[in-house]
């Protein structure tokens, strides 16, 4: 692109994300932002505390109480994520936790960095801007993300620093910057550590090279790349050794997040094998593929969605071209959402209330590198239709999930 290409592509990116933002803010209910459990601890750290001194309420049964002390079972990259938030409460800015606004922002904000990858392989404006939205309006992120609990948050900025990594290695190389939204992503959800070796053989492969990468040049580019993969372990390597130090100031383990010393937690019946287990993969695996909808209704919308998940190609039928030919990252792309889905199914409970599968949210870039990659030049009208019905069938349960009280457990 030129400058003046790229000016019109930053200022339609930036359009784009605005409207997003404003769509998903004003067809949202922040119907769970009262579980605001990193926003405290990270008022809690501009104070100089790690957790705090006596249970903020009931509702907040996932704070760990432990020597005197009360600790949230997000890990560190959570809590740092919404601390310039915190920053604003504590100066009187702000009198509460903003988290309808905050969940706006990150959609808007995913939808800037899609719409800007996807110029990477994409020249059709309109298949880019479909492309870009999918994610948001598309798939359950709408509805989940609009919950705006601590936990929905977290998958938020783990979506959003997972792509703007992605954007920062393929379309606009700068390692330093990839390797902090990559600590934003894991900071949030610690399973995409798992996926790190991708990133860092992206930056080494350097897309942007024609040149084949053979074992007798390995060593030549090992050495040409060498700082940028310095660079963008930076961030992420001081992030993991924070945690570990937070970690062991909490619990004296820096492998130990909590979550196993939540009272009660381990007599759930789906953490009977552990919070991980093989145990787990058979149910995970039927609710993200083959869990149906719930009841029927006699009038519109006729369907009524089961609250703790169902299949994620009914949620978003757009995935089914998940399957086409080509795409220059597939292999790359099907091995990330490989292992994360191996993380993902193994993992006792398979989401609790939600619409669809939450957790898969964070396959999303990757989907997307997939989707950008294996489609037409221009956008299709098998496209354009598996669109509006995603779209369609999402708005509906976010309208039932946090507008209605239809849905029960």
């Amino acid at each position: 692109m030129n400058v003046l290409a790229k000016s019109k592509d930053f200022w339609l990116a930036t359009g784009l994300s605005l409207f997003a933002a404003l769509v998903f803010y004003f067809t949202t209910k922040p119907a769970m932002e009262h579980f605001d459990y990193t926003g405290r601890i990270a008022l809690a750290l501009l104070r100089g505390h790690l957790g705090l001194d006596r249970h903020p309420g009931s509702w907040l049964s996932e704070m760990v109480p432990s020597e005197g002390k009360y600790y949230s079972v997000f890990p560190l990259g959570a809590v740092l994520s919404v601390v310039p938030v915190a920053f604003f409460q504590q100066a009187g800015w702000i009198h509460r936790f903003p988290a309808h606004f905050l969940t706006a922002l990150i959609a808007g904000l995913c939808v800037f960095f899609f719409f800007r990858l996807s110029s990477v392989k994409i020249e059709s404006i309109s298949r880019r801007i479909l492309l870009a939205l999918f994610p948001v309006f598309g798939t359950w992120t709408w509805c989940n993300l609009g919950f705006a609990g601590a936990w929905q948050i977290a998958l938020g900025f783990a979506l959003l620093g997972e792509v703007g990594a992605m954007y920062f290695t393929l379309a606009r190389p700068r390692p330093f910057i990839a390797g902090a939204f990559f600590a934003l992503a894991f900071g949030n959800r610690t399973e995409l550590v798992l996926i790190l070796p991708i990133y860092l053989y992206l930056v080494f492969a350097n897309p942007g090279d024609t040149e084949t990468i053979g074992l007798h040049n390995v060593m030549r580019r090992l050495r040409e790349k060498a700082p940028a993969l310095i660079y963008f372990l930076f961030v992420p390597a001081t992030l993991a050794f924070l945690t570990a130090a937070y970690n062991f100031a909490r619990f004296h383990s820096i492998f130990d997040f909590g979550y196993a010393r939540i009272p009660r937690v381990l007599q759930e019946p789906w953490y009977q094998h552990g919070l991980f287990s093989l145990h787990a993969i058979p149910g995970n695996m039927y609710h993200m593929l083959f869990e149906g909808f719930g009841d029927t209704l006699p009038k519109f919308p006729y369907i009524q969605p089961y609250p703790f998940g169902c299949s994620i190609f009914l949620a978003s039928p757009f995935l089914f071209l998940l399957f086409r030919e080509g795409g220059k990252y597939k292999v790359a792309a099907w091995i990330a959402i490989g292992l994360l889905t191996a993380v993902l199914w193994s993992h006792g409970n398979p989401g609790g209330w939600q619409f669809s599968y939450r957790y898969a949210i964070i396959l999303f870039p990757w989907m997307f590198l997939l989707l950008a990659g294996n489609g037409p030049k221009n956008i299709s009208v098998i496209e354009v239709s598996l669109f509006i019905v995603s779209v369609a069938i999402n708005a509906v349960a976010t309208y039932q999930f946090l507008w209605t009280t239809r849905i029960h457990p």
